[in-house]
């Protein structure tokens, strides 16, 4: 499950734009996701578990494919910090 969420935050920060406060924004649609899937488990019958459980999944698809603008990572990602002095 820990391996999984790691997508999940990967997305959240690529639908935020890299943007503090648009990510937090994002971590909480698919936390919210996540909450009714785990909440609606039992309560539907005739559905099975295996569907309810993807939903925060299938919405992270969704939102990527389809709600992204230009999503570009700042110019300075994967580069060393240099210190001024």
């Amino acid at each position: 499950m820990s391996a999984v969420c790691g997508y999940i935050a990967l997305a959240a920060l690529i639908f935020g734009k890299w943007r503090p406060v648009q990510t937090m924004f994002a971590c909480l649609l698919f936390g919210f996701a996540e909450a009714i899937s785990l909440q609606m488990q039992g309560v539907i019958p005739h559905v099975r578990v295996e569907y309810i459980q993807i939903i925060p999944y299938v919405l992270t698809m969704i939102v990527l494919a389809g709600f992204i603008g230009a999503s570009r990572a700042p110019r300075a990602l994967g580069l060393p910090y240099k210190k001024e002095e």
